[in-house]
């Protein structure tokens, strides 16, 4: 031991709990995290998700039940993902917006039952178009951005309209953010309502039991066209620096964990903006899968996990672990 160079002892510095917890440059608090829900279009439903465990489909009738005890454990955000199961798909989801349908029902139940609860919406097309893909389609089969970008638009300002606090579109349509940002500005909303940008959102295979929750498999391809390819770090980059020149009010990066190295480019890229990540159903499944193997306690590997998306710059995390979390940090 005297043969060390003194910069070479490290140990001291973390040897109590108290001074290992210093050594984190921010922590993990309730409010940087945000439940996703998914609401159908049957207002009694309470339908559990096989490959989502812990998960279900809410009708806007149980959210109340549901809801409540969160809130009261310091839920502070929430994002809403439409699954309607009962309506009639088109080719342009016109049911997304529907007045009657499930999102704005369910943002005017939440804004009235718990009037401080954060709610976002989660804007795309492919739970609603009968081709289960996020845009509008030409007529030789390809993707006609504009009107995809303004469809994607009237949806968000929809929803702005009934009361959601954040439109989030997911759709990875390019120009949404502006068409969407001139939108609500046009409307009044500019200054009411936020725009949560998937900026760089990947096309990963951790979606699967996310496309079994929502019923949004696309009927043919694939969405790999407007998804991000997992190897493209340059045109990531290039997007997340797009929306925020678009007017995104906060920039996400989609899935989480593998892809650490995008969240540090994003944090980089937009210093002055909050920062996002989405831990997606597969990363969520995954982990429970493997507490439930045995490979590892669910609650370290959860927070494991999670910090690390922290380290990485974000501020605000799309999680289906928040109950547990609520639970976690109030010991």
């Amino acid at each position: 031991m005297a043969s060390m160079d003194i910069a070479s002892i490290l140990q001291g510095g973390y040897q109590h709990p108290l001074s290992r917890s210093w050594q984190a440059r921010r922590h993990i608090t309730k409010s940087m995290l945000m439940y996703p829900i998914f609401i159908t279009d049957d207002p009694d439903a309470y339908v559990e998700i096989p490959s989502l465990p812990g998960q279900a489909r809410w009708g806007v009738n149980k959210l109340e039940g549901f809801i409540g005890p969160l809130v009261q454990k310091g839920l502070q955000s929430v994002i809403l993902f439409g699954v309607p199961l009962n309506c009639v798909k088109d080719d342009r989801g016109t049911p997304a917006d529907d007045p009657s349908g499930p999102v704005i029902l369910a943002i005017k139940k939440l804004r009235t039952l718990f009037p401080s609860l954060y709610i976002a919406c989660d804007v795309c097309l492919c739970e609603y178009t009968s081709h289960g893909h996020c845009g509008v389609f030409r007529l030789d089969g390809s993707i006609d951005q504009e009107p995809s970008a303004a469809r994607i638009a009237e949806v968000a300002l929809a929803y702005a309209k009934a009361g959601a606090h954040c439109v989030a579109p997911s759709d990875m349509m390019d120009g949404r953010i502006k068409s969407i940002k001139r939108a609500l500005i046009d409307a009044g909303y500019g200054n009411q309502c936020t725009l949560m940008s998937y900026s760089a959102k990947f096309a990963s295979a951790l979606y699967g039991p996310f496309r079994d929750a929502a019923g949004s498999a696309p009927a043919f391809g694939d969405r790999k066209c407007y998804q991000l390819p997992p190897q493209a770090k340059g045109l990531a980059r290039r997007a997340i620096q797009r929306d925020v020149a678009e007017g995104a009010d906060i920039v996400m990066v989609k899935p989480a964990m593998p892809y650490l190295d995008i969240i540090q480019d994003a944090a980089q890229l937009a210093p002055d903006h909050p920062l996002a990540c989405y831990q997606v159903s597969g990363e969520y499944a995954m982990v429970v899968a493997g507490a439930r193997a045995g490979v590892y306690d669910l609650r370290t590997m959860a927070f494991e996990s999670v910090e690390s998306m922290v380290r990485a710059g974000c501020t605000l995390i799309l999680t289906y672990f928040t109950p547990q979390f609520l639970d976690w940090l109030s010991e």
